[in-house]
């Protein structure tokens, strides 16, 4: 049997809980008061939204050119780097030939001076497999830089020394002491010259 006292305290909980209940129905508009006010401050005319739409795309339309431009760039000097690599891919085994090639015609300029009858058969020889080698390497884009009489040229030239020279040969090659060579266009061999003062 409930006691006087048991029923008041029932109803001072009761009492308590209602006004918590009343708190939350006050907190949810005023919440739904400021979720309105947000919603009326960020909500811009249509004409305004299709100029931040419009406005964002031409901002990732210039960054999306900017990318590609740089791979289009890198593509390029990729491909630029690779063909220059192939043109001069054998370019040591070039230089390490090029010696023999010298002492080839060394060999033939002393002969065709010096020669008698059999020697000159022997000549043609040397001559035919001279050419041979000679045509090997102009077909792999090795070609011998001509500098006899031209202006000297420090990217071409490499002065081993200067000996006095008629006039019009100041400033020239007078002599070339070893042949330069290029490789499909580019310097692998500096022409080594004597130029007139």
């Amino acid at each position: 049997m409930a006691t006087k006292k048991d029923q008041t305290h029932h109803e001072e909980q009761t009492d308590q809980h209602e006004p918590p209940a009343e708190k939350e129905g006050q907190d949810d508009s005023s919440l739904n008061d400021t979720e309105d006010a947000d919603q009326g401050a960020s909500e811009a005319s249509p004409e305004e939204r299709i100029a931040m739409l419009e406005a964002e795309l031409a901002q990732q339309k210039e960054k999306y050119l900017r990318i590609f431009a740089d791979f289009d760039n890198a593509k390029r000097r990729h491909a630029r780097e690779k063909q220059e690599w192939f043109s001069t891919a054998g370019k040591d085994v070039v230089l390490d030939i090029l010696p023999v090639v010298d002492d080839f015609e060394r060999a033939m300029q002393m002969e065709t001076s010096e020669a008698n009858a059999d020697e000159k058969l022997e000549s043609e020889g040397v001559q035919l497999i001279y050419q041979k080698l000679a045509g090997v390497l102009k077909k792999r884009g090795i070609e011998a830089i001509d500098a006899y009489g031209m202006p000297f040229d420090d990217a071409w030239h490499e002065a081993l020394t200067e000996i006095p020279a008629d006039p019009e040969m100041k400033g020239k090659v007078v002599d070339v002491v070893e042949k330069g060579y290029t490789m499909n266009g580019k310097l692998i061999r500096h022409a080594k010259v004597v130029v007139g003062k």
